[in-house]
C-alpha cells in the first residue's frame, strides 16, 4: 500500500523535522481534541495539534516559545512559560515569525546575478555553493568582509570560528548599537555581561532614557517584573519616575515624568550622587570610593551650579535624591535608550548605574544583579565610527568581497554615508538573508538562509535572568522554502576551503554544547544519560542553573569631577528642534518591517499604524499654523530631510519633534516598500566620544509647513486641545468620531 496524502502530513508534522514535543506544562484540552479521522476526506488534515519549545532573539530579546504545528504547518506562537526570561508571555514580533517562515515574497532558492547590473536567476544548491566556495577560494581573506546582525549562541560561535579560520574581517551591525551600555556597565560595575535589574523586587525605580516597558533590550522580560513591582503580592504598590525628552510607554506608566534637557542625563545623576553624598543619607563607604576618598570631589554638580544646564529646579533635583535614597526598601536606577545617544553617552550612563552604590542597589535583590559571563559566542552591532572604516576601506578596495546576514546597511546606515557608491566598489557581494531589502538586492549571490522556526541553535539571553542560562532552538517544522541553515553552510564551506570546524552541522554543533551541559550535572535538567537529557532539554526549550550566579560587589571606581557635555548637531537658532528618534514598538529599526502583522500593530501612544509620523507640542504646531495630518519637511544639519505627517501631542515638550524609526524602505517586500521616510537619514554623523557609536538623539532639526495633508491610520478618537485656566493643555477624546485614517 503506497504512503496516504494523510500520511505524510501526519508523518512531517510529529515527526520528520527531529522536533521535540513540549511536556513543560499541560496543554489545555480544547487544545488537542482530535477531530473523527472516519469523517475526514482523505486529503484534509487529522486535527491534531502539537507544541514543540523552541527560542527566538527578539529584538536584543529572548523569548522562548512554544510553537503550535498541526500537519507540518506552524499555526500559532505563544510563550513558554517554563523558559526564565519570559515565563510563558511573548512579543508581537515573536508572533509575526509565522509570517516570516510564509512570506509571499520570501526568498525561494539560492541566486545568482546573471550580469553586473541584471536580473537573478534561480540555481540549485550545489551550484550556490560551488560558486561561493570559488569566489572565497580566489578571494584574498583579508579583503573579505563578513557582516552579521547581533548574533548569539551556537549560531555566533561558528560565525566567528568561519572569520577567524578563513581570515575574514567580521563586524556585527544594528542601527541602535549597545555599545555605549557595555562600556557603562564595564566601567562602572566591571562586568563584560549586561545584568538583569530586579524590577519586580525593587520598591522605587528612576529610569533615564530607558523605555524599558517599550523597546529597550527585553520589553517582555522586564513587563513581567513590572507587574510584580506595581502589584506583586505581599508588597506594596511600587513607585516610578521616569526621566526622557520623549513621552514614552514608560513614561505613560511612570508615576512622575520629568523632562530634562536632552544629554543632560548624566548631569542630573551626579547632581543627585553630589546630594545624597553631601547631606550624608547614602552609603558612606560607596560615597567614598566614588569620591576618591574627597567627599567635596563632586563639588562641580551642586545644584546650584547644573540645575539651569539641566532644566530643572536646584529644589526638583535635590527632591529626587532625597526620593532616590530615602526610600523604604530598595530603589533601583536605569540608565539606556536616549541617555545613552548623545555624544557624552558613556558619561551619562555610568553616572547613572553609579547611583546604585549610593543606595547598595548592586548585586543585590531588587536591585542590579550581575549575569554570569556566557560560556557562548556572541556577536554584537559595531560602533558607527568601525563603520565608517569599512566603507572606506570598500571605496579604497581593501575590501573587495562583502558576504553579509541580516545586516541591512542600505536602510540602517545615513544617507550622508554613501553606502550603495560604496558597495558599487566590490568585485562580490554575496548575501543569506531570506528577503530582497535594499543591501540584499544589490548582491551577485543570495544563498537565502531559513528562519528562525527552521533551524538548531542556542541562546544564552542578554540580559539574563541572573543565572546561567542556555536555551535550544529546535527546527519545529521542515524548510518550507528550498533555503538552507546560515549555519550549516558555513560549516560546509569551512570544510571546503580547509578549515574544518569540528561539526558536520548545526545539529551536530548543539548537541556538543548540551553534552557540557549534560556533564554539569546539575541545574534544571539531570539525566542519567545523554539521550535523555538531550530530549528532556528540547522539550522543555532549555538549561538553566540558579546556582550559578555571580557573587560579590566590586569597588565603585571614581567618578568625573569635570562634567561631559553633549554636542548637539545644528544652530539651534537655525535648527530649533530637539531631534527624538524612536524605535518602534513592533518593526524595531526597520528589521520587521516586512511583516504585515507587525506593520498593523498600533504605536501604543498614538495608535498609528503603517505609517511615519512627527510628534509635535500643540504650541509648537500652533507656531507654525500645523493641523493633524499636515505634511511637513524635516531638515537636518546634514543637509538631508523627509516628509512626514504631523501627530499633534500634548505630551511632546515644546522644544523637540520625535519621529519613529523603521520605515522608509525603497524595498524589502511589498508591505514594506514605498511605506513612510526613514528618519536615519538625516540624523547627523556624530559619535559618542568614548566607543564611536551613533549619537542618534543628538540632531537639530527645522520644520517647515507642505501644502500636503495626508490622513494617518490610526484608531484614537479625534483630539481637541483644551487649555483650563491654570492647568496645562488636556485632550479630550470624543466617542464615536473615531479618524480611521487611509490603510
Amino acid at each position: 500500500m503506497g504512503l496516504t496524502r494523510r500520511q505524510f502530513l501526519k508523518w512531517a508534522g510529529v515527526t520528520s523535522v527531529g522536533a521535540v514535543v513540549f511536556n513543560g506544562c499541560r496543554v489545555p484540552d480544547h487544545e488537542i481534541q482530535i477531530q473523527s479521522p472516519v469523517e475526514l476526506p482523505e486529503d484534509l488534515v487529522t486535527g491534531r495539534d502539537n507544541y514543540y519549545a523552541t527560542v527566538a532573539q527578539v529584538g536584543s530579546g529572548s523569548e522562548g516559545l512554544l510553537v503550535r504545528v498541526m500537519e507540518g504547518r506552524a499555526k500559532k506562537v505563544e510563550g513558554n512559560p517554563d523558559y526564565p526570561l519570559n515565563t510563558g508571555k511573548h512579543h508581537i514580533r515573536a508572533e509575526a515569525m509565522l509570517q516570516a517562515t510564509y512570506h509571499p515574497d520570501r526568498i525561494k532558492s539560492p541566486m545568482v546575478r546573471i550580469a553586473k547590473g541584471g536580473p537573478f536567476r534561480a540555481i540549485g544548491w550545489p551550484e550556490a555553493l560551488e560558486r561561493l566556495t570559488k569566489i572565497l577560494s580566489n578571494a584574498d581573506s583579508a579583503s573579505v568582509l563578513l557582516a552579521s546582525g547581533p548574533t548569539r549562541g551556537k549560531l555566533a560561535d561558528v560565525t566567528k570560528r568561519f572569520a577567524t579560520g578563513y581570515g575574514a574581517q567580521m563586524l556585527g551591525f544594528d542601527p541602535i548599537d549597545q555599545a555605549v551600555l557595555r562600556a557603562s556597565i564595564k566601567n562602572i560595575y566591571g562586568q563584560n555581561a549586561l545584568p538583569d535589574f530586579d524590577i519586580a523586587r525593587a520598591d522605587f525605580i528612576m529610569s533615564f532614557g530607558a523605555d524599558f516597558l517599550g523597546t529597550w533590550i527585553d520589553p517582555t522580560h522586564f513587563m513581567r517584573g513590572y507587574g510584580e513591582f506595581r502589584q506583586g503580592e505581599g508588597r506594596e504598590r511600587g513607585h516610578l519616575v521616569h526621566i526622557d525628552s520623549r513621552y514614552s510607554v514608560t513614561a505613560a506608566a511612570a508615576d512622575e515624568w520629568k523632562y530634562i534637557t536632552p544629554g543632560s542625563e548624566g548631569l542630573l545623576a551626579l547632581s543627585m550622587a553630589h546630594t545624597i553624598i553631601s547631606e550624608g543619607i547614602g552609603d558612606r563607604a560607596a560615597a567614598l570610593a566614588l569620591t576618591g576618598g574627597n567627599l567635596n570631589h563632586l563639588s562641580n554638580y551642586a545644584v546650584s551650579k547644573v540645575a539651569s544646564q539641566i532644566g530643572m529646579s536646584a529644589e526638583g533635583i535635590q527632591d529626587l535624591a532625597r526620593k532616590f535614597a530615602g526610600t523604604r526598601g530598595r530603589a533601583l536606577a536605569i540608565g539606556g535608550g536616549s541617555a545613552g545617544a548623545h555624544t557624552n553617552g558613556v558619561f551619562n550612563l555610568t553616572a547613572i548605574y553609579a547611583l546604585n552604590y549610593l543606595v547598595g542597589s548592586v548585586n543585590v535583590p531588587g536591585g542590579v544583579i550581575f549575569n554570569p559571563p556566557g560560556s557562548q559566542s556572541r556577536i554584537d552591532g559595531a560602533p558607527l565610527r568601525d563603520w565608517k572604516a569599512a566603507l572606506a576601506a570598500m571605496r579604497s578596495g581593501e575590501i573587495k568581497v562583502l558576504l553579509l546576514r541580516d545586516a541591512n546597511i542600505v536602510h540602517g546606515l545615513s544617507a550622508e554615508l554613501k553606502v550603495t557608491e560604496a558597495l558599487d566598489d566590490l568585485e562580490t557581494i554575496v548575501s543569506f538573508s531570506s528577503f530582497l531589502d535594499e543591501t540584499t538586492s544589490r548582491a551577485d549571490l543570495i544563498l537565502p538562509g531559513h528562519t528562525p522556526l527552521e533551524e538548531w541553535g542556542t541562546d544564552v539571553p542578554d540580559v539574563g535572568p541572573g543565572y546561567r542560562t542556555v536555551a535550544f532552538q529546535q527546527p519545529v517544522i521542515n524548510r518550507f522554502r528550498d533555503t538552507m541553515a546560515f549555519g550549516d553552510v558555513l560549516i560546509q564551506i569551512a570544510g571546503e576551503l580547509g578549515n574544518s570546524m569540528p561539526w558536520n552541522s548545526m545539529r551536530d554543533a548543539v548537541r556538543a554544547d548540551a553534552r557540557d551541559l549534560h556533564a554539569t550535572n546539575r541545574g534544571s535538567v539531570t539525566q542519567p544519560t545523554f539521550e535523555e537529557f538531550w530530549k528532556r532539554s528540547l522539550e522543555r526549550g532549555g538549561w538553566w542553573d540558579q546556582g550559578d550566579t555571580v557573587s560579590g560587589v566590586p569597588t565603585p571606581p571614581v567618578l568625573p569631577r569635570t562634567p561631559v557635555q553633549a554636542q548637539l548637531a545644528g544652530d539651534s537658532s537655525v535648527f530649533p528642534l530637539h531631534l527624538v528618534p524612536f524605535e518602534s514598538h513592533s518593526i524595531g529599526t526597520g528589521q520587521y518591517a516586512h511583516l504585515p502583522w507587525a506593520q498593523a500593530v498600533p504605536d501604543p501612544i498614538t495608535t498609528v499604524a503603517w505609517s511615519t509620523w512627527v510628534e509635535v507640542n500643540p504650541k509648537t504646531a500652533e507656531g507654525l499654523k500645523l493641523k493633524q495630518d499636515d505634511v511637513v519637511t524635516l531638515e537636518s544639519a546634514s543637509g538631508g530631510f523627509i516628509s512626514v505627517p504631523v501627530y499633534v501631542n500634548p505630551a511632546t515638550p515644546p522644544d523637540v519633534v520625535s519621529v519613529p524609526i523603521g520605515q522608509g524602505h525603497e524595498q524589502f517586500t511589498t508591505y514594506a516598500a514605498g511605506r513612510g521616510s526613514n528618519i536615519l537619514d538625516i540624523l547627523a554623523q556624530n559619535e559618542d566620544s568614548d566607543t564611536g557609536s551613533l549619537a542618534w538623539a543628538g540632531t537639530r532639526v527645522r520644520m517647515t509647513k507642505t501644502n500636503t495633508r495626508v490622513g494617518l491610520p490610526k484608531l484614537e478618537g479625534i483630539q481637541e486641545p483644551r487649555q483650563l485656566p491654570g492647568e496645562p493643555v488636556i485632550v479630550v477624546f470624543k466617542p464615536g468620531e473615531a479618524d480611521h485614517g487611509s490603510h
